[in-house]
């Protein structure tokens, strides 16, 4: 068996607009999360800045479990644009998930927030991006959003 191992890519923090929602569907409730331009990346593989024109597409199921499908782009600090969607699930105890929607700050080792990033990078220092494999865990706070990336690797 080959176990993987993890690789700290960077930090990310961004503040977000307040949710616009889009209301009941027949697979769930959904709203868009803008996201605000000019946050930071902070890490030892990549560092810049979330350029605007951001948002997080959000679908929270049936069975309380929200999907979020994010789209963004960063802005390293050598001016290399890297695209990316982050795609994963965010759930908890529904009383949790309650203090979450309502703008609480809630610690986050009591709920599971965790996404897949898949990047689109330039040809050039950044193209590994585009052969790996990345694990991210986040925070939601009530206007703002930490995640931390890691490369299996």
């Amino acid at each position: 068996m080959i176990r993987p191992e993890l690789e700290f890519v960077y930090e990310a923090t961004a503040q977000l607009e307040p949710p616009r929602q889009i209301g009941a569907t027949h697979d769930g409730s959904r709203r868009i999360i803008p996201i605000v331009a000019g946050g930071t990346v902070r890490g030892p593989k990549i560092s810049g800045r979330l350029l605007g024109d951001a948002a997080d597409w959000q679908l929270t199921r049936h069975d309380g479990v929200t999907v979020v499908d994010a789209t963004y782009a960063i802005e390293a600090d050598d001016g290399a644009v890297i695209q990316l969607r982050n795609r994963g699930l965010r759930h908890g105890p529904p009383e949790t998930m309650a203090r979450l929607a309502a703008g609480e700050e809630v610690d986050p080792a009591e709920y599971y927030f965790r996404t897949v990033p898949e990047f689109i990078a330039p040809d050039g220092p950044y193209d590994w991006l585009n052969r790996s494999i990345f694990l991210c865990a986040g925070a939601r706070y009530p206007l703002s959003i930490k995640l931390w990336v890691w490369r299996v690797l």
